[in-house]
Parts: C-alpha cells; structure tokens; sequence
C-alpha cells in the first residue's frame, strides 16, 4: 500500500507548490537575487513550518479519527470540509490576491549568505499562514481513515507531499527568471481559481465515497486486485 499512498500524494505535493501565497513569490525573489542556495535554504524554513503543522493536525484529530475510521460517514464529513475549503478559496481568492499585491515584502533586508536568517523567514511566513494549518487539517481528516491511521502509512503519505513539495520547488527555482516573467497577475488568478476548483472536485469526490461504499469498495477491487497490492 505504500506505493499507492506516495502516487496519491503527488498532486498534493503539485497542488501545495503552486498554491500561491506571499512564500511563493519570496521565493521566486529570492532565486534571482541571491541565487539557488539562499532559495533553496528558505524553502527548507517553508517545509519546516510545514512538519510542525502537520504534526499539530495529526496530534489534535488521531483520538477522534482512530475511533471513527470504519465509518463511511467520514467520507462525507472529510468530503465537505474539502468542499468547503475549495468553495472559500474560491469566493476570497480575489480579495486575498489584492491584499497580497498591497503587502510589500522586502526581500533585501536578509544578507545573500544569512542562510539561517533566510531559513527562519521562510519559517515564519508560512507559519502566519492559519490557512497552511487549515489545508493540513483537511489531508489528514480526509486521508487518515483511509490508511486506517497507520502512522507509518501516513508518515510516508505526508513525507511524500513534501518531498514532492520541494522538488517541484526546485523547478520554480531553477526557473525562476522564465516563471517571473510569466506570472502576470492574470495567470496567477487563473491558476489559484484552477486549484479551488480541483479541491472542490475532490471534496465531491469523497462526498460520494461516504454515500456509496459499496460502490466504491467495487471500483477498487476492479482496479486494484488484491493480488496486486504491494505491502
């Protein structure tokens, strides 16, 4: 199953990296003025904000999960609160985008090889973020029961988001310059709305999990036979 858990956890690692925020277009200054290194050490202050998220998530809901993982019910509640977050990042998206273009964030005020000041603003940017702690919440509530609160099943899920987080990081670093020029402030409206969509899509999907297990348990046999299941 652990193969199955890391290639489902590759769009959210693509998700999360083009999930646009103040940290991404730090990040994306950082790369032109102060190279890949200086880059690459904010974005580790980034994932480590991340860890303690996901670890505050998993501690504040593994009690109540581990007690309501055979239930299909939980399908329907982890469906709608994707639905839910995807529909609110929807509806403020515009509002939050022009409150972002307002923000000024000085990238100039951390020398080139402060790599432990530039770890700890990444850090801190995204640890304001109570929305990163809302996103985390919503993976756990919704893929924890279906890996029956296996901590080493979840721990390889989560390692693997980020893991893929951070290599699709790489890529923006590396090309930061072409990205940059692309970004106007209509594509990045255009790929936020893209994103609230897709969790709204999964949200729905989980949503007719919850409703029809059978069905579900059926298409999953069909798929995956039991014979091919890697443990």
């Amino acid at each position: 199953m652990h193969l199955h858990d890391i290639l489902t956890a590759i769009p959210w690692g693509l998700l999360l990296a083009f999930s646009i925020g103040p940290g991404f277009f730090v990040l994306l200054e950082t790369s032109i003025l102060k190279g890949f290194r200086a880059a690459l050490v904010f974005d580790f202050g980034i994932v480590f904000s991340d860890i303690i998220f996901i670890l505050i998530a998993y501690l504040t809901t593994n009690q109540l999960l581990e007690q309501l993982k055979d239930n299909p019910t939980l399908f329907v509640i982890g469906g709608i609160i994707m639905l839910s977050y995807g529909l609110i990042s929807f509806i403020i998206l515009k509002r939050n985008f022009k409150k972002q273009q307002e923000i000024e964030l000085d990238d100039e005020n951390i020398p080139k090889k402060n790599y432990l000041g530039l770890f700890f603003k990444g850090f801190f940017l995204n640890f304001i973020n109570i929305g990163v702690l809302g996103f985390w919440m919503m993976i756990i509530i919704t893929y924890g029961p279906q890996m029956e609160m296996d901590t080493s099943r979840i721990t390889i899920f989560f390692a693997a988001i980020l893991f893929f987080y951070l290599l699709f990081d790489i890529a923006k670093i590396l090309l930061a310059k072409q990205l940059k020029n692309k970004l106007t402030p209509s594509n990045i409206y255009k790929i936020k709305r893209v994103i609230s969509i897709i969790i709204l899509i999964f949200g729905l999907f989980f949503i007719l999990q919850g409703f029809f297990p059978k069905e579900k348990e059926m298409i999953t046999n069909k798929l995956l036979p039991k014979t091919t299941v890697v443990e």
